[in-house]
């Protein structure tokens, strides 16, 4: 499962209108649709390696660039069938259609397979999951090589719905921009490897997936306090503050102060007890302060981060204590960077509703703050509307304390300056490429040694 890095994601909405302005600046949709066949084409005939291909046609102008790849693969001398649910009935897929000059069989129960199956029944916009008796005669394929043309068929493109496609893909062509089915569970793993045909749509680039992580160098003439000062405050679980520490120092900063712990994972890192919070907070030198690892949901934590609000830093909030922090931070716009996982999102946001992107986009707009909405298909949200994607992740990363490894890396990317959306998208990065470098049996403490 893999999906292409730093690439443009775009809902069916912003799909459509994206095709309009491509027909307004001169490019028909007739053109889009056969640049759409042409790049399926040329992945069918790669997938087949010179064996039968059969393509399954929708009536919409998903079987339209199915027919498209069909006219193209039987012109270079592929063995090549077509079965179509139904006739066409858009004027686009009705003329791709008429260029197909083979056979069209019936798609039922008796319709012998192939080595390939394409599948180009239904795409962007689909209503409703696919109706029983069609998904039980596309189960007879699941044991064939499965190419699907933007997205599987029956699942919602926009990842709202949790609809499963009853013919998973190994391979899924995204046509234009990828759709937020293919980074969002439980839809992501039926796509299968996604790969983009870029047919000439002009995507918004306010939503992408996760670009290739990269190791910033400092700078030559960098000393500590220019690669970020980054504060932590230890909770009574003081292990997980201190891989948060041992993480920003990992990740980047030049100096980080353990506060409220007299043990520290490294040497490296100052360890001093809670009395000089206060104090450290008022240090112009911090760069970022986070807070959070390590503490219970008590009202201990909600006083240490009323405090660090209070002192106007960039900060990194591990929310615990999140639904009783959002009103604080709705009142005010400020550098922040929220980290909730799925159960911690569901208590400070209750009335989210929509896919996961929507609802990360509404916390980040709620709370004027980046929101890291965590787990296997981690969503980065910026008040400003912009997303990131982070799928697929690494499963190692489902064990205790990697959260708060996270947390770390926000504060060092942060403690930098600049946007806190980069910031979070760097650690998200980060966090992920550390993981995969590591690999099976990785335990949080792994993440944190050289």
């Amino acid at each position: 499962m893999s999906v292409p890095a730093d690439a443009p994601i775009l809902t069916s909405d912003a799909m459509r209108e994206a095709e309009a302005a491509c027909a307004i600046q001169g490019t028909s949709l007739a053109e889009l649709m056969e640049r759409a066949g042409a790049a399926v084409a040329d992945t069918a005939w790669r997938m087949a390696a010179g064996a039968p291909v059969l393509i399954l046609c929708g009536p919409g102008n998903n079987g339209g660039d199915g027919y498209v790849a069909a006219r193209r693969l039987s012109e270079r001398g592929a063995l090549v069938r077509v079965a179509a649910l139904a006739e066409p009935t858009t004027e686009l897929a009705k003329a791709a259609r008429a260029g197909w000059s083979g056979p069209v069989e019936a798609l039922n129960g008796r319709l012998a397979a192939a080595p390939l199956i394409v599948d180009a029944l239904f795409g962007v916009g689909l209503s409703r999951p696919v109706a029983d008796d069609l998904a039980a005669i596309l189960g007879h394929f699941s044991d064939r090589r499965i190419l699907a043309v933007d997205v599987p068929s029956g699942i919602d493109s926009d990842g709202a719905a949790d609809w499963m496609p009853p013919l998973p893909a190994d391979v899924t062509l995204a046509l234009g921009a990828l759709k937020p089915a293919h980074v969002l569970l439980p839809t992501a793993p039926a796509c299968g490897r996604v790969l983009l045909a870029p047919i000439g749509i002009a995507a918004n680039e306010t939503m992408r997936t996760l670009p290739k992580a990269r190791e910033a160098k400092p700078e030559p003439a960098a000393h500590k306090f220019t690669r970020g000062m980054v504060l932590v405050f230890a909770g009574p679980m003081r292990g997980a503050a201190g891989l948060t520490a041992a993480a920003a120092l990992r990740a980047g900063a030049g100096y980080v102060v353990l506060d409220g712990s007299e043990r520290a994972p490294f040497s490296a890192i100052i360890a001093e007890s809670d009395e000089k919070f206060g104090e450290r907070l008022d240090d112009p030198r911090v760069g970022a302060v986070v807070i959070g690892p390590g503490f219970p949901a008590g009202d201990e934590l909600l006083f240490d981060v009323e405090a660090a609000l209070d002192s106007g830093k960039p900060l990194v909030l591990d929310p615990v204590k999140l639904p009783a922090v959002v009103p604080r931070l709705s009142e005010t716009p400020r550098t922040a960077i929220l980290t909730p996982h799925e159960g911690e999102f569901a208590r400070a946001f209750p009335q989210a509703y929509g896919s996961k992107i929507d609802r990360a986009k509404a916390a980040a707009a709620r709370t004027h703050a980046v929101v890291i909405y965590k787990g296997a298909d981690t969503i980065v949200a910026a008040p400003d509307g912009r997303v990131a994607a982070a799928w697929p992740g690494s499963p190692w990363l489902a064990t205790a304390g990697t959260g708060d490894v996270l947390a770390g890396a926000c504060g060092a990317m942060l403690a930098r300056g600049g946007d806190a959306f980069d910031a979070a998208v760097a650690a998200v990065g980060w966090h992920i490429a550390r993981a995969a470098r590591i690999g099976p049996g990785l335990v949080a403490d792994d993440l944190i040694r050289d």
